[in-house]
């Protein structure tokens, strides 16, 4: 056997083991910023309904080629990572993390173990292997103790490739087209900057809502950024189907109308649907000519590449562990890394149940002293356990989202989905408007008259639509469909509309105008109809026919739709009047609330 060759690297940091894992824990970009070569990954599904893992990459002189053994780890406290080389010098190569609180802040042991195959590779562990490792990633350590000091600002030093004069020029031209847009104005270098300089990891798929959280920016302003920077060049977007258990994008196209109805997930192995309020999320990712990406992985296991896992730790038949663990109260999910029942639940402050895999189910047994933490494996295979938090990826722009965003549908209305196809959007918010008496405004006042002040008051809609992240999906004539992916906002929207009204009419009292206003929310089905994105379904339907009962100047509101909570705030100083009506389509009255801006 050979021999084992070990080293430990200690760092301290003044910041506690939360602040700190985040990073650490990110071995795709740490490896990325040390200079380890990226690498590609083939997986190979078991009969045990496991997956195989087998990394190729050249370092070097050397082809390497290894299977990676499952990461396990704990949040914010370890994790460790091995891989058994088939070829190259080494037959073996370990890493573990462990992140110690302490009064200023914590401690890392950062553990390399590594055994040779052969002489060659006994010489390089004995010569230059731990000193270059020590040198490289303390190096890294160093500079993400003076970012999260914030003395630097970025957490790990990363020089990207340089920029030939050619591509800076044509950087340059689309940042001055970017500024005198609408939304690509203030961000537009910041932009550009972040694209060629960033690292690759954060850059094969650029999460607008995760730009708008680290720049401190408004979400809307980030996304409509994104779609600008888009239409100029330097981006390209990209639909996402995300794997529901592992939350990675197992399958990108470039536009909705070649979305398929699901996937497969190779690293899950399991086959999922498409859901366009869930796991079909619109990213983006540099346009290849400004700066083109290398293909294959960092780390394909790392923690952080699925943050929302909290647990993840492999047990051999029979075993179990207790393991220290601190999980808040909270929803979880319960499974194992393989394919298999899962179990929700929510757990109580008092202590974490026993995870027990059993063979026809996942079950939560007794209690376990709080901060501890206890797995049993009673199934005749090897299974990776893992416990995470149900909300799903919260950087995640989904297709139900973007499609209901005005920037998305006045510079992409070319994304749309294929002639027939339909898909099942599980919550949107409805606005319907009109405009009284229409008929007899253009017949008091002329055609024309009545055009321009019409064309105004869809100006004026359009506009506080977008303010509240909202989209105008059509105009039927002088009426208004509008979509929002939150009810709050729909109705946020309806208030400043009428509020802005009565300013409107204060500077035209000789014609004045009255907007009829009805909302509603609900699940409804996403279609392409007329070359562009719409929405069918009753949700829709109740939406139009509840404008329908407004008299002009007020809200109808579908009782739904005000008993969500957000809502629900809003309108509580607002004294709103019940009533119901017979609508058209509908069997029995509908009761609905009244509001009077």
């Amino acid at each position: 056997m050979a021999k084992s060759h070990s080293r430990t690297f200690v760092w301290e940091f003044d910041a506690p083991p939360e602040e700190v894992w985040p990073y650490l824990a990110d071995t795709a970009r740490f490896n990325e910023a040390a200079g380890l070569p990226n690498h590609a990954i083939e997986e190979t599904p078991r009969p045990d309904g496991s997956v195989e893992f087998r990394g190729r990459a050249r370092m070097g002189p050397f082809e390497l080629v290894w299977r990676e053994q499952p990461t396990n780890w704990v949040a914010e406290q370890w994790f460790e990572h091995c891989r058994i080389f088939e070829r190259g010098p080494l037959a073996r190569l370990c890493a573990v993390l462990r992140l110690t609180p302490t009064p200023e802040g914590c401690r890392a042991e950062y553990s390399v173990e590594a055994s040779a195959k052969g002489l060659l590779g006994e010489g390089i562990l004995r010569q230059g292997f731990f000193r270059s490792t020590a040198r490289s990633f303390g190096h890294q350590a160093a500079h993400l103790g003076a970012f999260l000091e914030g003395r630097q600002a970025t957490p790990f030093d990363y020089t990207a490739a340089p920029v030939t004069e050619a591509v800076r020029a044509r950087v340059d031209a689309i940042v001055a087209r970017l500024e005198e847009t609408e939304h690509g104005r203030a961000h537009a270098r910041r932009l550009a900057d972040y694209v060629l300089g960033a690292q690759e990891v954060d850059l094969v798929q650029l999460r607008p809502l995760r730009l708008a959280r680290l720049w401190g920016l408004s979400e809307r302003v980030a996304v409509e950024l994104c779609l600008e920077a888009t239409r100029a060049g330097l981006l390209e977007l990209r639909w996402d189907l995300l794997c529901p258990r592992c939350r990675v994008a197992k399958l990108v196209v470039g536009s909705l109308d070649q979305l398929p109805q699901g996937a497969h997930c190779s690293t899950c192995n399991i086959d999922y649907g498409r859901d366009f309020s869930r796991n079909v999320e619109l990213s983006f990712h540099p346009a290849p000519g400004i700066r083109p990406l290398n293909t294959g992985e960092y780390c394909l296991f790392g923690p952080m590449s699925t943050p929302h896992i909290r647990v993840h730790v492999t047990l051999e038949p029979g075993e179990s562990r207790r393991l220290d663990v601190k999980l808040a109260p909270g929803h979880y999910r319960l499974r194992t890394q393989e394919p298999g029942p899962e179990l929700d639940l929510e757990t109580p402050a008092e202590g974490f149940p026993e995870v027990v895999l059993a063979p026809e189910a996942i079950t939560a047994g007794a209690a376990a002293p709080p901060g501890e933490l206890v797995l049993s494996n009673r199934l005749p295979w090897r299974r990776t356990v893992v416990i995470e938090e149900r909300e799903w990826v919260r950087d995640a722009l989904t297709a139900d989202r973007a499609s209901s965003l005005q920037a998305f549908r006045d510079l992409f209305s070319d994304q749309v989905l294929r002639p027939g196809d339909e898909v099942a959007v599980k919550r949107v918010a409805l606005m319907f408007t009109d405009l009284r008496g229409s008929t007899a405004l253009y017949r008091s006042i002329g055609d024309a008259r009545a055009y321009r002040l019409v064309r105004e008051h869809f100006a004026l809609l359009a506009a506080k639509v977008r303010d509240h992240d909202g989209a105008i999906v059509k105009t039927i004539g002088d009426a208004v469909m509008a979509a929002f992916i939150r009810p709050a906002d729909a109705l946020a929207a309806a208030l400043q509309i009428q509020r802005e009204i009565e300013a409107f009419n204060a500077g035209r009292p000789e014609t004045p105008i009255r907007v009829k206003l009805g909302l509603h929310e609900g699940p409804c089905i996403a279609v392409t109809l007329n070359d562009r994105l719409d929405y069918f379904g009753s949700t829709v339907n109740l939406a139009a026919r509840l404008q329908g009962e407004s008299q002009g100047g007020d809200i109808v509101l579908s009782r739904t739709m005000a008993g969500d909570p957000t809502v629900a705030a809003l309108i509580s100083d607002l004294s709103p009047c019940e009533e119901q009506a017979a609508l058209k389509g509908f069997d029995t009255p509908v009761g609905f609330l009244r509001l009077r801006p």
